[in-house]
C-alpha cells in the first residue's frame, strides 16, 4: 500500500507511475478529493467540539446561579448529534480512502524497463551449457508419462484439470528436491526454515497484497473463512505483522516449503500441458525482511541463492530483468530465472525474485527501530522462489533425458534418492 502522505505531497509521481503501467490515474484524484473532504470534516467536528465545551461550561455556571439552562442544553445536545454525524461521515471517508489505496499498485523503480508484456523483459546473463542431443528431445510430460512417474489422467479423475500426481521415482524426486533445496538454503545460504500453515485468513492475504485485487486467483474454504495460500511468501512475510523489529536483526532470512494453490484464473489457455501451470504445486520460498537502505543488495543476494540450486543441478538457465507490463502489483523491481526446456524449445520460468519495498510492510504494519532509539520505519520485504519444485523436476526430465527414454538423476540429488542414478520405466 502506498503512503497517503506521498499522494498528498507528490500526486504527479503516483500518476506518472500509473501512466507507465497504462493504468487509470483517476484514483489519485479521488483520494485527493476524499482527503480534502476528510480534513474539512475533522476541522468542522473539532470546531463543534470546542464550541460544545464552551457551552457546556456555561450550562454549569447557569445552574450554579439557579437559572434556567434548558435552551442551552438543547443546543449542546444538537451539537452532539451533529458531531456524531460528522464522525460517522469521517469513518466512511476513511474507508473509501483505504479501499482506493488498497488497489493502487506499487511505484516501480526507475530501473524497471518499459514494456507491455514478457517479450520486453531483458536478459541479464545466461548460465550453464545447453545440452545437445543426438535424438529429438521430448517435453517433460511425455518423458514422465512414458516412464510411468507422472499420472495426469488419474489426477484429473480425483480432482479436475490442471492437477497432477507423481508416482514412484517421480514422487521420490519431488521429495528429494524439496529436501535438497531446503538444505542448501539453510545450511549454505543462511535462511531459517519454517513449516507454515497452508491456509491463511483474509488479513494475511491482504497484508501481502493478494487481496482484494487477486481474489479470483485464490481458492477459498468458505465455511472456515480461510484461503489456501498461493505461495509461502504469504505466511512467512505476514508472521511479523504489527511487530516492531530491531534494526540490528535485519536482514531476516526465512525459507519454507509449502504446497501452493492457484486458480490460474488469468491464465486461460496457457501451458495447459505438463507441470508448468497447475492448480497445486510444491515450492520452496525465500523471504527477506530488510533495512530500506539495503534492500536492493539483498535482492541480488536472493537471486544468487536461487541460482545456486540451478547451478548445483547443472541446469542451464538465464536471468531476466522484468519489464513494467510483466512486473505485477507489489514489486518495485523483479528478476526472473528461466530454465532451458529442450523438449519445448523455449525458456520456462522457475523463479521470480522481487523487491516489494515497504508496500507489503505498510499493509501488514511491519516496522523496525534501532535499539538506540529514534523513530520507527517500515521494513522492506523481498520474496523469491528457491525454487518451484514441479518446474525444477520438469527441467531435470527435459535436460537429463536419454535416447532410450530413461532420465539420469543429477549427482547432487542421488543421496536424496537412495543412490538412484537413472530413472527407468516403471
Amino acid at each position: 500500500m502506498l503512503d497517503i502522505k506521498l499522494i498528498r505531497k507528490d500526486p504527479e509521481k503516483v500518476k506518472d507511475s500509473l501512466r507507465r503501467r497504462k493504468a487509470d490515474v483517476s484514483p489519485v484524484d479521488d483520494i485527493l478529493a476524499l482527503d480534502e473532504k476528510r480534513r474539512e470534516l475533522i476541522q468542522k467536528s473539532d470546531e463543534l467540539k470546542n464550541q460544545r465545551n464552551v457551552e457546556s461550561k456555561k450550562i454549569g455556571e447557569l445552574k450554579k446561579k439557579g437559572e434556567d439552562a434548558e435552551d442551552l442544553a438543547k443546543k449542546v445536545r444538537e451539537m452532539g448529534e451533529e458531531i456524531k454525524n460528522l464522525d460517522e461521515e469521517l469513518k466512511k471517508v476513511d474507508v473509501d480512502i483505504f479501499n482506493i489505496l488498497a488497489v493502487i499498485p506499487n511505484i516501480p523503480s526507475e530501473k524497471v524497463p518499459d514494456g507491455d508484456d514478457d517479450s520486453a523483459n531483458i536478459e541479464v546473463r545466461q548460465e550453464g551449457e545447453i545440452p545437445q542431443f543426438d535424438f529429438e528431445p521430448l517435453p517433460h510430460w511425455d518423458v514422465g508419462e512414458n516412464l510411468g512417474i507422472i499420472d495426469f489422467t488419474r489426477a484429473v479423475k480425483i480432482a479436475t484439470s490442471r492437477f497432477t500426481m507423481m508416482k514412484g521415482a517421480g514422487s521420490l524426486m519431488e521429495r528429494a528436491l524439496i529436501s535438497f533445496m531446503l538444505d542448501v538454503q539453510t545450511q549454505e545460504n543462511g535462511y531459517t526454515e519454517f513449516f507454515a500453515p497452508f491456509l491463511a485468513n483474509g488479513n494475511t492475504l491482504f497484508g501481502t497484497g493478494q487481496l482484494p485485487r487477486f481474489e479470483e486467483d485464490l481458492f477459498k474454504c468458505e465455511k472456515a473463512g480461510l484461503y489456501m495460500i498461493p505461495t509461502a511468501e504469504v505466511p512467512l512475510t505476514y508472521m511479523h505483522a504489527d511487530e516492531i523489529l530491531d534494526a540490528e536483526d535485519l536482514p531476516i532470512n526465512y525459507t519454507g516449503f509449502t504446497a501452493c494453490f492457484r486458480s490460474e484464473a488469468g491464465a486461460a489457455g496457457r501451458d495447459t500441458r505438463g507441470l508448468t501451470r497447475v492448480h497445486q504445486f510444491s515450492k520452496v520460498e525465500l523471504v527477506k525482511l530488510t533495512h530500506p537502505d539495503n534492500s536492493y543488495d539483498e535482492l541480488e543476494n536472493m537471486v544468487r541463492d536461487a541460482e545456486s540450486i540451478l547451478k548445483k543441478l547443472k541446469i542451464p538457465y538465464r536471468v531476466l530483468v522484468i519489464c513494467l507490463g510483466d512486473l505485477g502489483f507489489t514489486p518495485v523491481f523483479k528478476y526472473d530465472l528461466e530454465y532451458w526446456a529442450p523438449g519445448q524449445k523455449r525458456w520456462v520460468e522457475v523463479s521470480s525474485c522481487s523487491n516489494c519495498s515497504d508496500f507489503q510492510a505498510r499493509r501488514a504494519n511491519i516496522r523496525f527501530k534501532s535499539r538506540k532509539g529514534g523513530k520507527t520505519d517500515f521494513v522492506h520485504t523481498l520474496n523469491g522462489s528457491g525454487l518451484a519444485v514441479g518446474r525444477t523436476l520438469a527441467a531435470i526430465l527435459e535436460n537429463y533425458q536419454n535416447a532410450d527414454g530413461t532420465v539420469t538423476v543429477p549427482e547432487v540429488l542421488r543421496p536424496y534418492m537412495h543412490g538412484m542414478e537413472v530413472i527407468k520405466k516403471q
